[in-house]
Order: structure tokens, then C-alpha cells, then sequence
């Protein structure tokens, strides 16, 4: 499975980006309000500078007390993107991700952001790719 059918499979809310500069707290209640863990640090929502996750914040705040929500997100954000492709495919992807130990992966396209998956999105997939796999075995076992 390619990541392209992640991004098809995905509903078509967009990518959630906050303006470099924003406060971290205000970057929190987005996250909350929109019950996502990740937002992009952006100022059009194509060009990353980016990428705050919900575990960012939460470091900062045991390392720092709640005094850091006031900070602008270019403080906390993850400025080392590592990005995919959409027709990367999704094994690619997780090994990524596990191996970079993040959960949120942007898909570019050159320099644009046209996506963003989880990793919740990748299990999802891969779940799903496993159930046909299971179904075509047992049809052919069944002979159907």
C-alpha cells in the first residue's frame, strides 16, 4: 500500500498549522480543541517551518514548569522535518517513523505539504491491507 492511499483514505479536514510566533498555549488548545497530536508550524500551510506534537509540550512543561506555553512554538518545534512521498509505500514509512521514534510524518510534494499522517494512519492501512490478505487466503482455501 502506498502512502497517496493513506492520504484518499483520510477525511479531507487539511493539514492544521499554527503561524510561527504562536504561543505554545495557544498552539495547545488547537491540539485539544481539534483532538489531534500534532500541528504544523507554517505561515500558508504549504511551506513547512515545522512541526509540534502534544509530547513536545509536554517535555517542555516538565522541564521547564507551565511558564513555557507562553513561549512562541518556534521554540519547542521540530525543525528537522523528515518527510514522505505519496508513493512511498506505508512499510516505508513505519520504518521511519519507529526508527525516528515520531508519530507524525508530513507527505511532500517538492517543496509543498500535501499531507500529514500518523502513525495511527499507517496501522490503520496496514490493518486493513492485512484483512484482504486474509480474505482472498480463505477464499481461495474455501474455493471461492
Amino acid at each position: 500500500m502506498l502512502v497517496q492511499q493513506i492520504l484518499k483514505d483520510k477525511s479531507d479536514d487539511g493539514v492544521v498549522s499554527v503561524a510561527p510566533g504562536s504561543s505554545v498555549g495557544e498552539a495547545a488548545k488547537t491540539l485539544s480543541s481539534r483532538k489531534i497530536g500534532a500541528v504544523v508550524v507554517s505561515f500558508d500551510g504549504k511551506q513547512m517551518a515545522g512541526i509540534l506534537s502534544e509530547r513536545d509540550i509536554v517535555r517542555a512543561i516538565g522541564a521547564n514548569g507551565p511558564g513555557c506555553l507562553a513561549d512562541p512554538v518556534d521554540s519547542l518545534m521540530t525543525s528537522k522535518i523528515i518527510s514522505a512521498t505519496r508513493d512511498e509505500t506505508v512499510d516505508s514509512v513505519l520504518g521511519k517513523m519507529t526508527q525516528g521514534r515520531f508519530r507524525h510524518m508530513p507527505v511532500m510534494e517538492g517543496n509543498q505539504m500535501v499531507g500529514l499522517i500518523s502513525i495511527g494512519d499507517v496501522v490503520k492501512a496496514q490493518l486493513a491491507e492485512l484483512a484482504m490478505e486474509k480474505e482472498a487466503l480463505e477464499g481461495m482455501i474455501k474455493g471461492f
